[in-house]
C-alpha cells in the first residue's frame, strides 16, 4: 500500500491529531488543549550546546508567548 510523505503545516492551520508522553510519563493529546493557544517546541538533540541555547531562549521569551 503506497503512502505519501507528510505535508508541512502552514502557520495558522490546525495541527494534526497526535499524542506524546509528558515530563511526568503521562500521555497527553493535542485535543486536550483545543481552544487554547499552544506552542509546540521541537529540537533535534538533548544536551547539545546549540539546543541548550535555543531552549534557554525559548524559556527567556516565555512572557512574550503568554501575551500572544
Amino acid at each position: 500500500m503506497p503512502t505519501s510523505a507528510p505535508q508541512p503545516i502552514s502557520v495558522g492551520r490546525a495541527a494534526p491529531a497526535f499524542g506524546a508522553v509528558d515530563q511526568h510519563g503521562a500521555t497527553r493529546t493535542l485535543r486536550e488543549f483545543r481552544g487554547r493557544t499552544v506552542v509546540l517546541y521541537f529540537y533535534p538533540k538533548d544536551d547539545t550546546p546549540g539546543c541548550t541555547v535555543e531552549a534557554c531562549s525559548f524559556r527567556d521569551g516565555w512572557a512574550k508567548f503568554r501575551k500572544a
